[in-house]
């Protein structure tokens, strides 16, 4: 029994200290705060958490080395500075941008493009056709083209040749649908 009365009364000595301190130094610390953080919320709590490590540590404020004010003054730098420097040791936040959906080109567009491709091809001499649907649709070297159409590699490259400058003729003579829409806008 006398071991509860005694942490009780030192429970009450604690708070009488705390309220004391508050009461003698809690302006000074409180406005000093304030000046450090500029920002009055966060100022009381600092002058909170001062408060509450002088309450941890009662002998420092009587070890007779400086006054109790400038010690109290001294703890709420210390944690300015500390909330400071965790503050940036943390790295900075970076806001996620927005969600960007993958477009998937238009079915209507290679529809289109495959219509102005076999125009065009039917408008070509068959030599040309035939050099270009090899080389170009079936993916054969020019060798295997001069072999599948029964004409001398050299003869496959110049018809390659030509029949890409009449394709590029007949571009420019009808552009394709979609460089008149942009074109229009």
């Amino acid at each position: 029994m006398p071991l509860l009365k005694s942490q009780r009364r030192r429970e009450v000595a604690d708070e009488a200290l705390v309220r004391s301190l508050f009461a003698e130094h809690g302006r000074a610390m409180l406005a000093y705060a304030t000046s450090l953080t500029r920002d009055r919320a966060a100022a009381e709590d600092v002058v909170q958490e001062a408060l509450v490590r002088a309450w941890r540590h009662p002998d420092s404020l009587v070890n007779g080395k400086g006054s109790v004010r400038g010690w109290l003054l001294t703890v709420v730098r210390n944690i300015v500075t500390d909330q400071i420097r965790a503050r940036n040791a943390r790295a900075t936040e970076v806001p996620e941008g927005p969600v960007e959906v993958a477009i998937s080109e238009d079915h209507a567009d290679q529809v289109v493009n495959s219509m102005v491709v076999v125009d065009a091809l039917a408008q070509l001499s068959t030599e040309h056709r035939e050099v270009l649907e090899q080389i170009y649709l079936q993916g054969s070297t020019v060798a295997e083209a001069a072999k599948a159409l029964g004409i001398p590699p050299g003869t496959v490259k110049s018809r390659t040749y030509y029949a890409l400058r009449a394709l590029r003729e007949l571009r420019t003579l009808r552009p394709a649908p979609a460089e008149t829409e942009r074109a229009a806008s």
